[in-house]
């Protein structure tokens, strides 16, 4: 297995906070999914949640090559967790057609947040393999 690239990102907490105040829901369900929003209400710690999956998602993109591109959408990358609590990506639209175009077979990430900082790595790799078809799924094209 090679490594195909990395990214990360730092969000400060409070940047997040102003944009859900300032478009409320409008943001949360454009950049989120909705099983990403359903998580985050579940979480005491929402604002920190939701920086933390927008931080991952900007380290995917980076780790992949193509930061926000045309024909690449928020909602094309999505974070669940597994039921150890581990971060796991799934991929749609722009996102999976880049991963596919470029042979990334995987792509390992890592969240954290504080109260005011959240910070996500992620790790695209290599082997061979096409990205897993269970962690893909279908969008939407009016998002």
């Amino acid at each position: 297995m090679k490594i195909y690239g990395i990214g990360t990102d730092i969000t400060e907490c409070e940047r997040i906070r102003k944009m859900i105040e300032k478009h409320g829901d409008y943001f949360t369900e454009r950049v989120f999914t909705d099983w990403e929003n359903s998580y985050f209400r579940s979480q005491k710690q929402f604002l920190e949640s939701c920086t933390g999956r927008w931080c991952a998602k900007e380290a995917i993109l980076k780790a992949i090559g193509t930061g926000w591109v045309r024909g690449i959408a928020w909602r094309d990358v999505e974070v669940r967790n597994l039921t150890s609590g581990a971060p796991q990506v799934w991929l749609g639209g722009g996102a999976l057609k880049a991963v596919q175009q470029r042979g990334i077979s995987d792509i390992l990430i890592t969240i954290s947040h504080c109260s005011s900082h959240a910070t996500a790595t992620a790790i695209a790799l290599t082997d061979g393999s096409p990205f897993p078809e269970e962690r893909s799924f279908d969008r939407p094209d009016d998002y």
